[in-house]
């Protein structure tokens, strides 16, 4: 399936490795013109930018923390100056930090609920006024399915991507008479940077469990956000849906 963004502007979080490094990469092959944000890989974000402006497509990075709500306001406006306007908002920004309940600190708890739930807000939030302007608007969530079934040793992300998938829910509710928008995606294993560093015995555990038998792709999760995206979908909001190989069924 083909898909062609010209003329709209899709801003993604945490553009730089991963999930959000291939959903840059499939908007910018849409053409559409980009905004991405990381918050640490300047190599990386400066690589990706440089390798996508040789398409001649309008892409460009933002060193901006999403959990910062003041940050968050900033990064819209910028965003909207520099583009001249914003349809598209991808929250892809997430981080973990795994332990035990009894072993999980309170930095770890906070850290984790500012970076993948609060983040949401603060640009949601930020970005509603510019889609209520053109009448239209697409917000996308990067949730997991960890949100929806739970997994030992991430209560932490487990509350903050139920958090997302319920925020998501409302927001479409609200915001669906203003002809906005708004779906989550909530992939299960799938083959990443930060997947891979959980070690080979529980990739082998989590491979098991899953009725495919196989671990996902980026490519899973980033073509489903540009259907989500595009015309084909202007009947779907307040979903969350699993890209987990039959993982929940």
């Amino acid at each position: 399936m083909s898909y062609n963004f010209k003329n709209k502007t899709a801003l993604i979080t945490g553009g730089s490795k991963g999930i959000g490094k291939d959903i840059v990469k499939k908007f910018v092959n849409a053409n559409c013109n980009v905004a991405f944000t990381y918050l640490s890989s300047d190599e990386e974000a400066l690589k990706i930018e440089k390798e996508f402006k040789k398409t001649g497509i309008k892409i460009k990075k933002y060193k901006s923390d999403a959990s910062n709500f003041e940050e968050s306001i900033k990064l819209i406006e910028d965003v909207i100056n520099e583009f001249g306007g914003l349809d598209i908002l991808v929250n892809n920004a997430g981080i973990t930090k795994d332990n035990l309940l009894l072993r999980m600190d309170e930095e770890a708890w906070k850290k984790v609920i500012d970076i993948n739930l609060n983040s949401c807000f603060n640009l949601t939030k930020s970005s509603v006024k510019e889609f209520m302007r053109k009448k239209e608007g697409v917000i996308i969530n990067i949730s997991s399915i960890v949100g929806v079934k739970g997994n030992p040793g991430q209560s932490n992300y487990a509350a903050s991507k139920a958090g997302v998938n319920g925020f998501t829910k409302s927001v479409a509710l609200e915001l669906a008479s203003r002809n906005i928008r708004c779906n989550a995606i909530a992939p299960g294993f799938i083959e990443t940077d930060m997947t891979k560093k959980d070690g080979s015995n529980l990739l082998e555990k989590w491979i098991e469990s899953i009725p495919l038998k196989r671990a996902g792709s980026v490519g899973d999760v980033s073509e489903l956000c540009l259907f989500l995206a595009s015309d084909k979908a202007t009947y779907i909001t307040g979903q969350v849906i699993n890209v987990d190989g039959g993982l929940v069924t």
